[in-house]
């Protein structure tokens, strides 16, 4: 699935299931808790944290499903075209990171 598809579905989904969207400011607060959900998950599973009983189960794969479909509302409701907001960012990094990561030591091992 392309981004732009990715985002007339979202709002195919908002019209027809979630009746409109949430306020710009709910939907940045919900985006901040999905966004912690997963930094949950990160951490007991691949950090230093012990995981819980409670947290075994919970898809990461899900919970970046929430994060990227309320990326998406807020860039639907704000007039964002993502996929071309991509490219130029994909472009910016490219020059200005072009060799950066590639001379960084820290990284070569």
């Amino acid at each position: 699935m392309e981004i732009s598809e990715a985002q007339k579905k979202v709002d195919q989904w908002i019209k027809e299931v979630g009746v409109r969207y949430f306020n710009e400011l709910t939907n940045m607060a919900m985006l901040t808790e999905e966004v912690g959900e997963v930094a949950r998950i990160i951490a007991r599973r691949y950090g230093e944290q012990s995981e819980k009983e409670s947290d075994k189960g919970k898809d990461l794969g899900d919970e970046l499903a929430d994060v990227l479909f309320v990326l998406i509302c807020l860039a639907n409701q704000t007039g964002v075209d993502l996929e071309e907001a991509l490219e130029k960012n994909l472009a910016k990094k490219t020059g200005r990171d072009g060799t950066r990561h590639k001379e960084n030591k820290k990284l070569l091992d």
